[in-house]
């Protein structure tokens, strides 16, 4: 079974990427976030075996992983409603509104239904405090994803930075990327206002190098 994986990204799209170990192997992997190809990254996996295939779901840290693995111990809950959980809602909500039986928070995930969130809160009432003996913290600074919050309230002011990309040192200016993706959006008929939240939210959760990227988060999300 393979539980970690460490290597450069050749590609990535926000929902999948292959990545290429030293040994030469390239991975193939589920994962939610655009990372920037040629990074070199450390993610935890979670190896899904069946019959006819086998799935790679990544992971910025253990307890991430093992919250997934847990989900799948849910009757009718498969690696794909359990991934689309951990991305809509992020572990701590998750967990929160499993011991809280709020299952109204649950359902907000695409392809979870009331049945499926009162199961999950059934299944998992007494099993989810587990999760909180496996580590959250970075396996290494390469890792995808920060993983405090950031509120809705800093997004303007982080937008305006700029980043940098590790690998070539090459600056790259966040804000100039948004307002190029907003244009492209704008001429496809999309509304100003319906696509600036959606595109600086995603320029802060993902590593964003190209206006094309930002776009196509943007309209899978609008």
């Amino acid at each position: 079974m393979i539980g970690c994986i460490q290597g450069k990204v050749l590609f990535s799209d926000g929902q999948e990427l292959i990545i290429i170990t030293k040994l030469g192997i390239g991975y193939e992997v589920y994962c939610n976030h655009v990372l920037q190809e040629g990074s070199y990254i450390s993610l935890y996996i979670s190896h899904i075996i069946k019959e006819a295939s086998q799935d790679l779901y990544g992971f910025n840290s253990l307890r991430e992983k093992k919250l997934f693995e847990v989900l799948l111990q849910v009757k009718g809950i498969g690696a794909k409603s359990a991934y689309s959980l951990l991305t809509c809602l992020g572990e701590k909500q998750i967990v929160e509104s499993i011991a809280l039986e709020n299952k109204k928070v649950l359902t907000k995930a695409p392809g979870v239904g009331p049945r499926a969130a009162a199961q999950i809160i059934l299944d998992l009432n007494q099993k989810i405090h587990k999760i909180s003996m496996f580590s959250d913290k970075y396996k290494t600074e390469k890792n995808i994803l920060d993983s405090k919050d950031i509120s809705s309230e800093s997004f303007s002011n982080i937008t305006k930075e700029n980043f940098t990309n590790t690998e070539s040192g090459q600056v790259v200016n966040s804000q100039n990327i948004i307002q190029d993706a907003v244009m492209a959006c704008k001429e496809l008929g999309f509304k100003e206002d319906r696509i600036i939240p959606v595109a600086q939210k995603i320029a802060v959760e993902n590593s964003i190098n190209k206006a094309e990227q930002l776009v196509h988060l943007v309209l899978r999300e609008i």
